[in-house]
């Protein structure tokens, strides 16, 4: 690959072995008219995010990715359990590779599994997911005299969002699984 390749937001390249996907990039010039790519750079393995500068020149290498569909089936201490809907086997990974996208996996819901050098190392999450509301404080009359038309819920999975004041415990809502944040009421 050349540091051109590098301006493609979202391509994964191989770097000491390792997936990293191009969050950032930035192309720039010396004095002396020697191009370089100034990169923010995402470890899909570690989730860790670095900075790293390519020079003209440099070999880069486009990192093997596959995505596979596959369904959530469940949870057992530290480890969640997936179903590859290819060849219906069953995988694993553990909390370190799923992180923070836990808040969002529930019983059946198709995702995509990331595999770098055939050995599943993350997971891809759709944009918006349906989850219900188990708890909220209830809405008292007055309370937006302030200003504040939000209040914090609890959904299924255990996250907790900001949710405007007229949802209330049972509804179902859309959540932005990139953003964290309260879509629209189901």
């Amino acid at each position: 690959m050349d540091i051109n390749d590098l301006k493609k937001q979202g391509i994964v390249i191989k770097l000491d072995g390792e997936p990293y996907q191009v969050l950032k990039s930035q192309h720039a010039r010396t004095a002396q008219r020697r191009a370089f790519v100034r990169t923010t750079l995402k470890n899909l393995i570690s989730n860790k995010t670095i900075e790293k500068t390519f020079n003209a020149g440099d070999k880069i290498e486009e990192a093997e990715i596959k995505k596979v569909k596959a369904n959530f089936l469940y949870q057992l201490k530290e480890k969640f359990y997936f179903m590859n809907l290819e060849n219906f086997e069953e995988i694993s990974l553990n909390e370190n590779q799923v992180g923070e996208k836990k808040f969002f996996l529930k019983e059946g819901l198709e995702i995509s599994l990331i595999y770098f050098e055939d050995q599943p190392i993350a997971l891809e999450l759709p944009q918006k997911i349906e989850l219900k509301i188990v708890e909220a404080p209830p809405a008292v009359k007055g309370d937006t005299s302030q200003g504040t038309t939000m209040k914090t819920i609890i959904l299924e999975t255990g996250l907790k969002i900001e949710a405007p004041f007229f949802i209330e415990v049972g509804d179902k809502i859309i959540v932005n699984t990139e953003t964290k944040k309260y879509v629209e009421r189901v």
